[in-house]
């Protein structure tokens, strides 16, 4: 069984959303914006692997790209759910607990988990701390099945990256400080599933393709990009169809249909791409340029670069 993570929509400018679908286990981003805003989330797409199920989040940039799925963000989002076609949201979580205060008794933490038995973190309840546990970095192990809300991570961590097979993965950071959201150097707090889960994700390069192998890199809410699963599996290369954001191969996302020829599909796989080099664009002579991700003057530092391919509107 693979899990999905699942994304609400943010106020970012960066790729057009066509819609917001949640309910496929494992594959789930996001894009959001009327002139490139994009929300996204990845998880590992093979046979072995899976994320830690479905998320909600959103992401940003913008510029005249336009992109569609559902996917990872980061930074403070809106939570209040997804309002695009087919965009179904988790509803009203029961809690009993905060993954921020971490206000759980002693020897136990809160932790986000799939309340209904299903593939998506949907609520947050109090699980028993292991006697020792793993910290930031530290392999881990979930019990059940990544959703389950007990592993063996310390308080404030989570087991993610987790293998379906061996249910072994990576104790990561959640987010401090709700009011104004902090991780570790280098890391950006990816809200998503309507607050439940809070991630401290690295952020990436996508021209450069710069994540660890099984990770993708998407836009955050924050304007940036941070590395998660990849989910693309056997299909993501240039023009075949996507639902979701985190389902095309390394160094291409998924772009709403009108920009990448003969795009049958409520999304194709198009590439991104360096806006100061002559146009690569595989659909170049279907139309595509190399289009600024960012509005000129809007690129953070080091990300000037960042392009994606896409028939202009």
């Amino acid at each position: 069984m693979t899990f999905a993570r699942l994304f609400p929509l943010a106020s970012v400018a960066a790729l057009l959303v066509v819609g917001c679908k949640n309910d496929d286990p494992m594959m789930t981003a996001s894009a959001s914006g009327t002139t490139g805003s994009s929300t996204g989330s990845a998880t590992d797409g093979n046979s072995s692997t899976s994320g830690v199920g479905t998320e909600t989040g959103s992401g940003s940039g913008s510029g005249g790209v336009t992109a569609s799925g559902t996917g990872t963000g980061t930074g403070t989002t809106d939570t209040s759910g997804c309002a695009f076609v087919d965009c179904q949201t988790t509803g009203e979580m029961m809690n009993e607990c905060s993954v921020w205060l971490q206000d759980c008794p002693d020897g136990e933490k809160c932790m986000p988990w799939a309340k209904d038995g299903g593939n998506s973190w949907n609520a947050a309840k109090c699980s028993p701390v292991d006697g020792t546990p793993g910290q930031e970095g530290d392999k881990c192990t979930v019990e059940g099945s990544a959703v389950s809300g007990i592993d063996s991570c310390d308080v404030g961590l989570l087991c993610w990256f987790v293998d379906n097979m061996t249910l072994e993965g990576t104790c990561i950071s959640m987010c401090k400080n709700e009011e104004s959201p902090t991780c570790p150097p280098d890391q950006l707090c990816d809200i998503s599933n309507e607050g439940v889960l809070i991630l401290c994700l690295h952020t990436c390069d996508p021209v450069v393709v710069d994540c660890p192998m099984g990770q993708i890199c998407f836009p955050s809410s924050m304007g940036l990009f941070i590395c998660d699963f990849d989910a693309s599996g056997d299909m993501g290369a240039y023009g075949d169809p996507c639902e979701f954001i985190n389902v095309c191969d390394p160094g291409l996302f998924c772009a709403d249909p009108a920009t990448v020829p003969d795009c049958q599909a409520g999304g194709c796989c198009s590439e991104f791409c360096d806006i100061n080099m002559p146009n690569t664009c595989s659909g170049k002579d279907g139309g595509q340029e190399c289009v600024p991700w960012y509005d000129m003057g809007m690129a953070p530092p080091g990300l000037e670069h960042v392009g994606g391919c896409a028939i202009p509107p």
